[in-house]
């Protein structure tokens, strides 16, 4: 997110008109969520550590983070580390640790600048005490800024998520607050960690596993899958525009069809009624 060089003013350009192409061709999602898988695969494939994958998946964080950014998306959600990666080698959490701690508090400042505002979802206080505290540093360096949300989902479970909604829910109706029937989608939704945050129209899985492994399971219920089987290291701006030109491609119904199936359903029924 650094000024670009001269160098690079060429690419700026074709970037620009891609930006440009892809706004024109329909809708741009408010809201992105992307698995980013693929970092220790990426990296055992040359030859190197797992942590080194990790390492370089930092760069797609910062060139995905800005693309969004640039074309009008209002959230992005990153799935950074989840409750399950915990169980990962002690060596690999450790560096994962080091390595959030040190992007942390190099990116801080250049989020500022490009007016991006850093939340997180999960539990947080699992993290060690140094990652805490270049989270909370980072969140308030940029909380004024009202452009596009990056949300981290740290230590983040779905179905977390959703056992902590049930347990805020049956304390309310506990204290006699709320009603067990008056209980619906909306009131499970404003007791997530997500209750600030619009669902995500288009989620991207990076790798090409065909699981949504424990992210966001009630806020997914109507979003658009993306599977590529790009490693996440390798995934940058052109291959984001993929997924959102796919996603600008689909009939999203909710559950509905569409007006002119509808009229078609109808001339078929009159049609074999008359015959």
């Amino acid at each position: 997110m650094k000024p670009i060089s001269l160098t690079n003013k060429e690419q700026a350009t074709a970037d620009k008109e891609l930006q440009a192409d892809l706004a024109d061709q329909g809708e741009i999602p408010d809201h992105i969520a992307i698995i980013m898988d693929g970092n220790g695969r990426w990296a055992q494939n040359r030859g190197n550590l797992r942590a080194y994958g990790h390492k370089a998946g930092v760069n797609s964080v910062r060139d995905i983070t800005e693309a969004c950014a640039q074309i009008g998306v209002k959230y992005l959600t990153l799935y950074a580390f989840s409750t399950e990666n915990w169980g990962r080698p002690k060596i690999e959490v450790n560096a994962l640790m080091h390595l959030m701690a040190r992007s942390l508090r190099k990116e801080a400042q250049n989020l500022k600048e490009n007016n991006i505002k850093l939340q997180t979802i999960g539990q947080v206080d699992r993290f060690p005490k140094k990652c805490q505290r270049e989270l909370r540093e980072a969140i308030l360096c940029t909380k004024e800024n009202d452009g596009l949300h990056l949300c981290l989902a740290l230590s983040y479970s779905g179905r977390w998520d959703i056992t902590e909604a049930v347990k805020k829910i049956s304390q309310r109706v506990k204290e006699g607050d709320i009603e067990p029937d008056e209980i619906d989608d909306e009131t499970i939704s404003a007791h997530l960690s997500t209750a600030r945050i619009p669902d995500p129209e288009l989620i991207i899985r990076t790798s090409g596993e065909y699981r949504l492994s424990n992210f966001l399971l009630w806020q997914l219920a109507y979003s658009e899958l993306y599977i590529t089987e790009t490693y996440w290291p390798d995934f940058r701006r052109n291959e984001l525009y993929k997924a959102i030109q796919s996603f600008q491609e689909r009939d999203r119904r909710f559950g509905e069809i569409s007006e002119n199936n509808t009229k078609e359903s109808m001339n078929l029924s009159v049609q074999e009624l008359t015959s």
